[in-house]
């Protein structure tokens, strides 16, 4: 039984070699690059710090709560936080309001000076700004989001700082490492789109042409099993 299915166990086995080579080589590829990348540098934490430490008590935040509160609608949470030395307030809902914290009144949004001095603030590299844009809608690495400006630094690895524009708030940072490891993770689940889907039908077909790839190279190590003795000639 089992010779009889050595034959096309050998010709499938083959077919599916030349077939499947060039992903199965990429997902080794990427495991190893992805594997050897630490994930907190490709998440940037040694390039900037997303948050900065809060340097004003509550005393400093002398505007009236509740005139601001009777401002939004749908209220989830208020953020007391800091912007270039000035005590804000968020109040967070389907859009964020910012407010002087110290006057009340809304905050204007950030000029381009302002938001290089605030990226300037959390980066933890020696480096200078190469570019500052305001994008009306970012690039897929921050996941299209909307209103924001990017500021690009001249180090070796081409930090990449994003920022909102309404509130000067860092949403996060990108730089070479992120992107080759995104470029491998693209790779690895097949998704050449969004790169999110990690159950895409093509990565579902790929996975399962391999198994059977496995299988018949198994058929074949029966073909000549290790633990046959072989006949010795004189």
């Amino acid at each position: 039984m089992i010779k009889k299915l050595l034959k096309p166990a050998r010709k499938l086995h083959k077919y599916l070699g030349y077939l499947l080579f060039l992903q199965i080589f990429a997902w080794l590829l990427g495991g190893l690059v992805m594997s050897a990348i630490p994930l907190e540098k490709v998440h940037g934490k040694h390039l900037a710090l997303r948050k900065l430490d809060n340097p004003f008590s509550s005393a400093d935040y002398r505007a009236d709560i509740n005139k601001l509160v009777q401002q939004s609608t749908k209220l989830e949470h208020i953020q007391f936080s800091h912007f270039l030395g000035l005590p804000i307030i968020k109040l967070n809902h389907d859009e964020t309001q910012v407010f002087n914290g110290i006057t009340g009144a809304p905050l204007a949004a950030p000029s381009k000076m302002q938001i290089i001095q605030q990226a300037d603030k959390h980066v933890l590299i020696t480096a200078q700004v190469i570019s500052a844009t305001h994008l009306a809608q970012g690039p897929r690495e921050i996941g299209y989001r909307k209103n924001v400006w990017k500021v690009e630094y001249g180090d070796a690895l081409n930090t990449t700082l994003y920022l909102s524009a309404s509130n000067g708030e860092v949403i996060t940072v990108r730089s070479s490492l992120w992107r080759i490891f995104d470029f491998f993770w693209m790779l690895h689940i097949m998704d050449y789109d969004e790169r999110e889907d990690f159950n895409n039908p093509l990565l579902v077909s790929f996975a399962a042409t391999s198994v059977l790839f496995c299988i018949t190279g198994l058929l074949l190590l029966l073909q000549s099993p290790p633990w046959r003795k072989r006949r010795r000639y004189t």
